[in-house]
């Protein structure tokens, strides 16, 4: 049975004993797991809300081009992804629940900043930047939620677990996209609902997510705990820069969230560069961005502990190099649509109907590519904990106290890992809306394409290295050292 002492620090942990996981373990690491999914989903929809919102600027009085709306999206996504390694590297220096209610807390930074910015139309470009760049700080929340519910899980369950707290928190950026234009009243779910004046007020967005903020604090305070067992300096988990594993799999990772990030913060600027209407119409008679702009990254959320477990049955390294393929061909697919549009150089409202006439093709396709990122990214976070226990059972003789050490400090090498990977594969949300908007080709729409046959190239390089490295069969000179065919 767990004890918790005073701050909530519990110093007996022990998921991998069946009995200790039955007798109130997995209680607590439930109770940890669906705080840390509210306080990371939180997180997750402040790092997105310009994702969505910035196509509403324009109809709020601000004259900015689409290459200027693409970097304010962008920015959230290259902070976010530089602050996962120290928020990852926090957890075991000031514990779990304690930095929840810290990175909850600062989400107000973001949100307020946003709040006042966005009722003076003189807000100059260069403050937008900066304010949405604060949005990062929602970003830095996943890598700390996931190497914090890393410690709580026995290894046979990490998959799953994992699995459901990215996809929570991932599922942020799709509610954030569905509900903002209902909040802020420029449309409604589908046309549904509509707000009262016509009129648009982001700031009631922002109000909104700060309020959840401050619930998600109180939250973390009350009911998550801090481990003991978690503690450990910031030199031990640099040590994990030097492991070759750790740098395959934050390319990988690129492949697999980068993409989903990326996609999900360009995704309603191509819809509106490429198939608006002028104003929101009734279901079935025009095409507007806010209908449809959410549902890729719920896709993509509701796909990734599904692919959490596959690779818990299948092997991670397996459902990964599936998710690679699906991606490359369904990528093509979306690339294949774009070729069948009419370039729309003056960015008028109202598009061409024969380019609405495929954008039920080019919605499709697009979703099956956010499908296979949130079956990527399922398979690649089962991968990560799954290499370092291979080292350490390769390392040291079955039952032995060395092999309990061993496992447990591969626990910690891949908590650290899970920062590193997460850090760099969360780049690929800053590239992908930046290629979108590549400043030396004119139109946006010859950029897009461009885009799709770079993003495909890379894929099929992801596929390569995730045969090569993992699923190969080894030379057996080299059969005790290769990852290849241990299931990982």
């Amino acid at each position: 049975m767990t004890t918790t002492r005073a701050g909530r620090w519990i110093d007996d942990w022990r998921p991998e004993e069946p009995e200790f996981w039955e007798n109130g373990g997995r209680q607590v690491a439930l109770r940890n797991l669906v705080w840390s999914i509210f306080a990371e989903h939180l997180g997750f929809s402040v790092w997105l809300i310009w994702s969505v919102s910035s196509a509403f600027l324009v109809s709020m009085g601000f004259s900015y081009t689409p290459q200027q709306l693409f970097l304010l999206v962008a920015l959230p996504n290259l902070v976010g992804s530089l602050l996962r390694l120290p928020y990852t590297f926090a957890v075991p220096r000031f514990g779990g629940r304690n930095w929840t209610m810290v990175s909850a807390g600062l989400l107000l930074v973001p949100t307020l900043g946003f709040a006042v910015a966005v009722q003076h139309p003189g807000t100059p470009f260069w403050a937008f930047c900066l304010i949405a760049a604060t949005a990062g700080l929602g970003g830095g929340n996943f890598a700390s939620s996931m190497a914090n519910i890393n410690f709580f899980y026995p290894a046979a369950k990490k998959g799953a677990a994992l699995g459901l707290n990215a996809a929570g928190g991932n599922l942020g950026v799709s509610l954030i996209q569905l509900f903002l234009p209902v909040i802020v009243g420029g449309a409604g779910i589908f046309g549904l609902v509509k707000a009262a004046d016509g009129g648009i007020s982001l700031q009631r967005a922002a109000y909104v997510y700060a309020g959840l903020a401050v619930v998600a604090t109180l939250a973390a305070y009350l009911f998550m705990d801090n481990l003991t067992s978690a503690r450990s300096k910031p030199r031990e988990q640099l040590q994990v820069v030097k492991e070759r594993q750790t740098w395959v799999m934050a390319f990988l990772y690129i492949g697999t969230f980068g993409s989903f990030i990326g996609y999900s913060a360009a995704m309603p600027l191509l819809i509106k560069l490429n198939f608006w209407v002028a104003d929101p119409a009734p279901l079935g008679t025009g095409i507007y961005f806010a209908y449809y702009a959410f549902l890729g990254a719920l896709v993509g959320s509701a796909t990734r502990p599904f692919g959490g477990w596959l690779a818990d049955r299948f092997g991670g390294a397996r459902v990964t190099l599936a998710a690679f393929a699906a991606m490359i061909v369904f990528t093509l697919a979306v690339l294949w649509t774009l070729t069948q549009l009419t370039p729309n150089p003056d960015q008028s409202a109202v598009i061409a109907e024969d380019n609405r006439s495929w954008f039920p093709w080019f919605l499709a396709f697009f979703l099956c590519v956010f499908a296979a990122t949130g079956i990527g990214n399922g398979s690649t976070y089962k991968m990560i904990p799954a290499i370092f226990r291979t080292q350490a059972e390769r390392a040291t003789p079955a039952g032995s106290a060395e092999r309990a050490a061993a496992l447990h400090a591969g626990t910690k090498k891949a908590s650290a890992a899970i920062g590193v990977i997460g850090a760099v594969g969360a780049i690929g949300g800053f590239l992908i809306p930046i290629a979108f908007s590549s400043p030396w080709v004119d139109q946006p729409m010859e950029a897009t394409k461009g885009a799709f046959v770079a993003f495909t190239a890379f894929y099929v390089v992801c596929a390569v290295v995730t045969w090569a490295v993992f699923l190969r069969r080894p030379h057996e000179a080299k059969a005790h050292v290769s990852l290849a065919n241990a299931g990982i």
